[in-house]
């Protein structure tokens, strides 16, 4: 469960903003581009965006059984562009998620 790893080594008020954004996400229709966007070039990856204070947290993610959100990587985000290797990560956790499901 790295998603949860990683929330757990955050601070609280880091863990509550990460909460609030994930509760805007789950329940609102229109989620407006600031936290959450489809990323380009990826197996239908989807990027949940959390920022507190000066630090700035990615999530990225798929859907399952058209409307389940799966959380399959979490990382800081220290860079302008999301680093390949933390895509690549994510589409493996995809791959091995869907590969597990599928037995």
């Amino acid at each position: 469960m790295p998603v949860k790893i990683f929330i757990d080594s955050l601070h609280r008020e880091q863990q509550e903003k990460c909460l609030y954004v994930f509760d805007i996400v789950r329940n609102f229709e229109r989620v407006p581009g600031k936290f959450f966007e489809k990323m380009e070039g990826t197996s239908g990856l989807w990027e949940v965006r959390v920022e507190y204070g000066g630090d700035i947290f990615r999530f990225l993610g798929f859907f399952e059984a058209g409307n389940f959100l799966v959380l399959a990587h979490a990382f800081t985000k220290k860079t302008q562009k999301t680093p390949v290797k933390e895509i690549e990560t994510a589409e493996q956790r995809k791959k091995d998620h869907l590969l597990r499901k599928q037995k």
